[in-house]
């Protein structure tokens, strides 16, 4: 879209929703709506059934996780003893500034009659997190429900078959959540005396990864102009 088509679907969203965004914003040429959780479906269906947004086609879903957001992962001029370690440990929940929520459910939506593009973020409180499931507006949310569940844990109410899509069927826990021990809980392999496959606790320890540092010395040293270079 150019820019003042986007500006004018931007402005006619404001007031279709006035007092029911709790922000509306462009960036790379898209326009973000962000709405709590609760009004998925009110807006969704709005969004589908205007004439004026027309916005039939879900292209995609995901779900996001944003504990311990805008933390820094390890300090970039030394090396730190941490590296990795805020997504092993079970640290204290974090959200986005200005939210209280820790997910979010991110909707792409397409209309293909005005070949134009909208974001829909929406946040999802409460543990587990649940938002309604919109699979009767946008059918091909289906899977992508169950790919959030399975990866995140976010419940989504209403769906017709919300189960694991991705892992095992004893897999435990979500390991797109960040504080999801990257070693994970549980191993498997198979045992010869029982003649099939079994679960044990993750026998792996745990290793630390931290980032190169540049060390000022003669490994980077450049040449003098002129001299043989080592």
């Amino acid at each position: 879209m150019t820019t003042s088509t986007t500006d004018a679907l931007l402005a006619r969203l404001q007031a279709r929703f006035e007092g029911r965004l709790e922000s509306a914003t462009v960036s790379h040429g898209t326009i973000t709506l962000e709405i709590q959780g609760a009004r998925i479906r009110e807006i969704g269906t709005a969004l589908r059934d205007d004439p004026q947004f027309d916005f039939a086609q879900l292209s995609d879903l995901c779900g996001v996780d944003y504990l311990s957001y805008g933390e820094a992962d390890w300090v970039t001029e030394d090396a730190t003893s941490s590296g990795f370690s805020r997504a092993v440990g079970r640290g204290a929940v974090g959200a986005q500034p200005g939210h209280g929520e820790r997910f979010a459910v991110v909707y792409h939506l397409l209309s293909l009659s005005a070949n134009r593009r909208l974001r829909l973020r929406a946040w999802v409180g409460g543990e587990p997190p649940a938002i309604a499931s919109v699979v009767d507006i946008w059918p091909s949310a289906n899977w992508f429900e169950r790919e959030a569940f399975d990866l995140f844990g976010i419940l989504f109410d209403g769906h017709p078959d919300l189960r694991r899509i991705l892992t095992d069927y004893g897999f435990i826990g979500h390991p797109f959540r960040k504080d999801f021990p990257l070693e994970g809980y549980v191993e498997m392999r198979y045992d010869p005396d029982k003649g099939r496959v079994v679960y044990q606790p993750v026998s792996i320890d745990n290793r630390v990864l931290v980032p190169r540092v540049i060390r000022d010395d003669s490994r980077y040293a450049h040449p003098q102009e002129g001299g043989a270079s080592a």
